[in-house]
């Protein structure tokens, strides 16, 4: 048997490739990041030619770092930033646009314009989903409409459009000498262009959000050969696709309906499994695939959104300059004891679950001249655990499950001050596993299961291990008294953009 699995993890900052083995392990990872592109107020892009570079800059070094060979690998699998949108000529294999990557707000006259038929829930009953420039299908339409030539491209068959998934795996199976234009089920339930029930793209919204069919990749199953790789990786068989939401709710073994899991990343992302039931959200939440291994039943789950996160702490950095590193930001909060009264809510591309405010933009409340950068840095941190507790009582409300613990990954669960006040906002312990980078694990686990690297999901769940427990220590006069404060500052970012 092949000795490990790769995983190529495309995320909104930095791609990295990660190699496993079977314990779930890390035996090698390299990452590079990529230039984040800021056109104008509320527009973020991506050079896709720039990230197909990373990736086969990190595969190689990968390998190299685990002193292996392609040979070695039983499969790879890809997971990635979800709703992020490419364009690109089939037969050039050249990007017609930058990517148009999630947080991106320049859809929202589209949304508008969808929403004056039916209201914001009006595609939800199909695709689970509010009308939002979050999701990539209006994208879509921006770039066929301001693209010089590119509706008629499209319609001429000329055109591929792909979220990250189908932009890597199309290069990574030979681009434009037999590439393979393929999508799984939980990347393509984020394009508002997708049937839940039936899994197939949907003639009707197609139509209502003008992109044509001939642009859209095959959808497939989370786990699945899907075909062999070229260049670095030639022979290893591609056999797992997964949004990197999904993927970790997969890491971190959420198999069984309640299991929940919370990801810090750029943005932060819970969900809970709700099993093979689709479960409408009345509470702001979205319904969308976990996973669909082979010929399974797709596993659903209700998630709960948040646009910015770890990325207010980069902006902290690269923005304001008032820390060198991410790492800092834990300095600096540490050093006064509480944030001085004031809350930073982060709402630079609109408030996402559970509010759905595309008119909302951050504020800083509650400033007097005693504030220090100390009492910034905290509440920047705190503001991820407030919206933290926003989702998970929504999803109380909408799954009557009682969260009695929080698994939690990405970069940001490092930081022992937020992890902590985390279990203290919540009333819950917070738990952080061995392999904290799930979202890579879980697509490794994808592609692993469907070449019988392992077995079953039983197999992959005994993997999982607990590295530290964050208990809640706050009084809940305490607990309630700042999230009242939240609360109300929230509030005063609505009605801002026009």
């Amino acid at each position: 048997m092949s000795k490990y699995v790769a995983a190529i993890d495309q995320g909104t900052t930095s791609t990295r490739c990660m190699i496993f083995d079977h314990s779930g392990g890390v035996i090698a990872v390299d990452q590079r990041e990529h230039e984040q592109i800021f056109p104008k107020p509320g527009w973020v892009e991506h050079n896709p030619d720039e990230i197909w570079q990373r990736t086969q800059s990190v595969i190689v070094a990968a390998l190299e770092k685990a002193n292996c060979s392609r040979t070695d690998l039983a499969a790879v699998g890809i997971t990635n930033q979800r709703e992020t949108a490419v364009v690109w000529n089939r037969k050039t294999g050249k990007p017609v646009y930058n990517a148009i990557v999630w947080q991106d707000t320049r859809t929202d006259k589209i949304c508008n314009e969808l929403m004056k038929d039916g209201g914001q829930d009006r595609f939800r009953p199909k695709t689970g989903l509010p009308i939002a420039t979050y999701f990539s299908g209006p994208k879509i339409r921006w770039i066929l409409d301001n693209v010089e030539g590119a509706r008629a491209a499209a319609e001429a068959g000329e055109l591929a459009f792909g979220t990250i998934d189908s932009w890597v795996a199309w290069n990574l199976t030979g681009g434009t000498d037999g590439g393979l234009h393929i999508t799984d089920v939980t990347n393509a339930s984020r394009t508002m262009l997708m049937n839940l029930e039936t899994q197939e793209w949907d003639d009707e919204l197609l139509a209502a959000i003008g992109v044509p069919r001939s642009m859209l990749p095959t959808i497939k199953p989370s786990s699945g050969v899907y075909g062999e790789c070229h260049g670095a990786l030639t022979g290893v068989s591609l056999a797992g696709i997964l949004g990197d939401q999904q993927a970790a709710t997969v890491g971190q073994a959420c198999y069984s309906a309640g299991e929940a899991k919370n990801t810090y990343g750029t943005g932060n992302f819970m969900l809970i499994n709700t099993s093979t039931d689709l479960v409408q959200s009345k509470s702001g939440l979205i319904t969308t695939p976990g996973y669909k291994f082979g010929d399974q039943p797709t596993i659903f789950t209700l998630e709960g959104s948040i646009a910015v996160t770890g990325s207010l702490i980069q902006w902290l950095r690269d923005n304001l300059g008032i820390i060198s590193t991410a790492q800092e930001s834990e300095d600096l909060a540490r050093k006064v004891e509480d944030n001085g009264g004031i809350y930073f809510v982060p709402a630079f591309s609109g408030l996402f679950a559970p509010y759905w405010r595309s008119d909302a933009r951050g504020v800083l409340v509650g400033m007097s001249r005693y504030i220090t950068k100390n009492h910034i840095a905290r509440a920047a941190l705190e503001a991820t655990a407030y919206q933290t507790r926003e989702v998970a009582e929504a999803m109380h409300k909408d799954s009557g499950v009682e969260l009695k613990a929080l698994k939690v990954d990405g970069g940001m669960v490092y930081n022992d001050l937020l992890m902590q006040f985390q279990a203290d906002i919540l009333g819950v312990p917070v738990v952080r596993p061995k392999v904290a980078e799930t979202t890579a694990l879980g697509a490794a686990y994808a592609a692993g299961l469907a070449v019988g690297y392992w077995q079953n999901t039983d197999e992959m769940r005994t993997n999982w291990q607990m590295d530290k427990t964050w208990e809640p220590k706050m009084s809940d006069d305490q607990r309630d008294s700042l999230y009242t404060g939240w609360k109300k500052a929230v509030t005063r970012t609505f009605d801002w953009a026009e």
